[in-house]
């Protein structure tokens, strides 16, 4: 009886996952924008096939522009598969082309900083997440997925209120759920007023420094080392 209702109880989560992907899905056009870059995965894979199930990376330029994620993570298969200037929706959208294929066993995402700045709400972040959440569990149920918040930056400072929010809605959906983790980097990335600290920042005030890097991989490693990662 009690099988009965786990059963019961995972179906309805996983219909509730389906339906918010379904609506995201319907909302949003195909970001066609995308097409060469993920082009240009595909025909890397073809070439140079990825590992299976490591560690994808995924999201925008942040993701995109971590070239140094082998180094900085010896000993872990690791993939990057982040195209810059995107929302969390074009992941959502080619979850079959860059994500599914490598069935990787953790799946760590940077994005939603270009939604807010593209004008999304941060009630539209959470929710688009969570669609990204369900697309992939449809494919990968067993995949562990870690979201690093929304990062403070002198460029979009006047934005941190609804980047803030979308943290916090985002944290607050994911506590408690099995294989999710939520990886909060802000504290670290701010001064004692609450600023976002220049050294971590190159001179454009959005993208990151070898230093910000750092303070990501000293966030995520033991994150990948409680997935039973070796982590060095």
């Amino acid at each position: 009886m009690r099988q009965a209702r786990l059963a019961r109880s995972a179906m309805l989560l996983m219909i509730g996952w389906l339906l918010i992907a379904g609506v995201a899905l319907a909302r949003q056009p195909p970001p066609q924008q995308w097409a060469p870059d993920i082009a240009a995965f595909t025909a890397q894979d073809q070439s140079q096939p990825p590992p299976q199930h490591g560690v994808l990376f995924i999201g925008s330029s942040s993701i995109h522009a971590w070239t140094s994620l082998a180094t900085d993570f010896p000993g872990v298969p690791v993939i990057n598969r982040g195209f810059g200037g995107s929302a969390i929706a074009d992941s959502t959208f080619y979850v079959d082309r860059i994500v599914t294929p490598y069935h990787p066993r953790v799946i760590v995402m940077y994005a939603g900083d270009n939604d807010i700045a593209e004008g999304a709400t941060s009630a539209e972040v959470i929710h688009d997440f969570q669609a990204f959440v369900a697309r992939v569990r449809r494919d990968l149920p067993e995949t562990k997925i870690v979201y690093i918040s929304i990062k403070p930056s002198l460029a979009r400072e006047n934005l941190w209120p609804q980047m803030r929010e979308a943290n916090e809605g985002i944290a607050h959906w994911m506590k408690g759920k099995p294989g999710l983790r939520f990886v909060d980097i802000g504290p670290a990335m701010v001064d004692a007023q609450g600023h976002p600290r220049p050294e971590l920042l190159r001179a454009d005030g959005l993208h990151m420094t070898p230093a910000g890097y750092a303070i990501w991989v000293n966030a995520l490693k033991p994150v990948l080392a409680s997935y039973s990662f070796r982590v060095q």
